[in-house]
C-alpha cells in the first residue's frame, strides 16, 4: 500500500499538482463533517484512546491488575481451562480471566491498548520526523545530497521491514524496555516512503514564485523550510501519517505474535493473540476480543486517514468507498 501511495504521490507532483492545504480549519472541518464514516472513525478512535488513557482508573475500577495471577480461577486438572460460564467471566472479572494463569482479561485488554496505541503513534512520529527532514534535505541540498539521500531512501523502502525488525529485536537484550524498541525500530526502519513523498513535493515548491523569492533574498534552507515549505507540506504529510497509523499497529501485533515483540507480563493484543493459539476452542473469547480489538481499530484509523486526506485535498477522490455519497461529495 505505502509503495502504491507512493508512486501516485510522485505521479502528482511531477505533473506540477501540489496538495494544497485547506484554506483554513473551518473549511476543513466542513469537508470532514460531511464523510460520516470518516466522523463514527473519529469517535472509535477518540473512544479507544480515552480507554488507553485511562486504564488504570477502568481497572481500580474493577478492581484487578493485568499482572496479577489468579490460579484459583482455572481448572488445572483440565490444562488450565478458565472455571465459570463465558471463560470465567463475573463481578470480579468482566471479560473473564486468561487462561492457564488466570490474569484479568479486562485489564490485560485495555492496558494493551496503551502498548498497542503507543508504539504505533510513537513509530510514526519517528517516520515522520525523519521522513521530512531528509526529503527536504535532499531537495534543497545540491546534486550530490539530492543523490546520495535519494539512494539511501531507496535502500531504506527496499529493506523488508518484518526481516529487518525480527533481525534487530532478536540481538537486544530482553533488559531494554521492548514497546520503546519495537517503536523505535518500527520507525527507523520505515520512514522511507514518507520521504520520497516529502522530497517530490518539495521539489515542486521550491520552484514556486514565494520560494524563489525567498531563496533570492538571502534566506538560508532551514528558514525557507520552516517558514515556506512546511507549512504546504502540512497536507500531504497529514494525510500520509494518518494512514501509517494502523499500518504501525499492525506491525507491531504482528511482530508480538511472532513472538519478539512485546514481552510478557506487559500486556499486548498481538502478544494476547500468540498465546491464545491454542486456547480458541477452550476460551473463544481469549482470542477473540484482542483479534476484534485490532480489527475495529485498525478499520478506524483506516476510515479515518482516508476521511482526512479527502477533506484536506477535495480533487482527490476516496480510496475507500465507505460513507462517499454523490451528495456529500458535492456539498464538500
Amino acid at each position: 500500500m505505502s509503495e502504491a501511495l507512493v508512486a501516485s504521490e510522485a505521479a502528482e507532483a511531477d505533473t506540477g499538482s501540489v496538495l494544497a492545504p485547506a484554506s483554513g480549519a473551518r473549511q476543513f472541518w466542513r469537508r470532514l463533517r460531511a464523510r460520516r464514516a470518516a466522523l463514527v472513525a473519529a469517535s472509535v478512535v477518540a473512544l479507544l484512546v480515552l480507554v488507553a488513557l485511562a486504564a488504570p482508573l477502568l481497572t481500580a475500577v474493577e478492581g484487578q491488575n493485568p499482572t496479577d495471577y489468579h490460579p484459583g480461577l482455572v481448572d488445572s486438572a483440565s490444562g488450565g481451562v478458565p472455571v465459570g460460564a463465558f471463560g470465567g467471566v463475573s463481578a470480579d472479572h468482566w471479560l473473564g480471566v486468561e487462561p492457564q494463569t488466570g490474569r484479568d482479561l479486562f485489564a490485560r485488554l485495555v492496558y494493551g491498548a496503551r502498548v498497542s496505541l503507543g508504539v504505533a503513534l510513537a513509530a510514526t512520529l519517528i517516520q515522520v520526523l525523519l521522513g521530512i527532514a531528509v526529503g527536504i534535505g535532499a531537495a534543497l541540498g545540491g546534486r550530490w545530497i539530492d543523490q546520495l539521500l535519494d539512494r539511501v531512501t531507496d535502500i531504506i523502502i527496499a529493506m523488508p521491514l518484518m526481516i529487518m525488525a525480527l533481525a534487530l529485536l532478536a540481538i537486544v537484550p530482553d533488559g531494554f524496555p521492548r514497546p520503546v524498541l519495537v517503536a523505535a525500530i518500527i520507525g527507523l526502519v520505515a520512514w522511507g516512503s514518507i520521504a520520497k513523498i516529502v522530497r517530490a513535493h518539495t521539489l515542486t515548491l521550491k520552484e514556486l514564485d514565494h520560494v524563489a523569492a525567498a531563496r533570492l533574498a538571502g534566506w538560508g534552507p532551514w528558514h525557507v523550510a520552516r517558514r515556506e515549505l512546511l507549512p504546504a507540506l502540512a497536507a500531504p504529510v497529514l494525510t500520509y501519517a494518518a494512514l501509517l497509523v494502523p499500518v504501525n499497529i499492525s506491525t507491531e501485533a504482528a511482530l508480538s505474535f511472532l513472538g519478539v515483540g512485546v514481552k510478557p507480563p506487559t500486556p499486548s493484543w498481538g502478544q494476547m493473540l500468540t498465546q491464545a493459539d491454542v486456547w480458541y476452542q477452550a476460551a473463544p473469547q481469549y482470542l477473540l476480543l484482542p483479534a476484534g480489538a485490532l480489527f475495529v481499530t485498525v478499520l478506524a484509523l483506516t476510515v479515518l486517514g482516508d476521511g482526512v486526506r479527502t477533506a484536506l485535498d477535495p480533487r482527490a477522490g476516496s480510496r475507500l468507498r465507505v460513507g462517499t455519497g454523490r451528495k456529500r461529495e458535492a456539498k464538500a
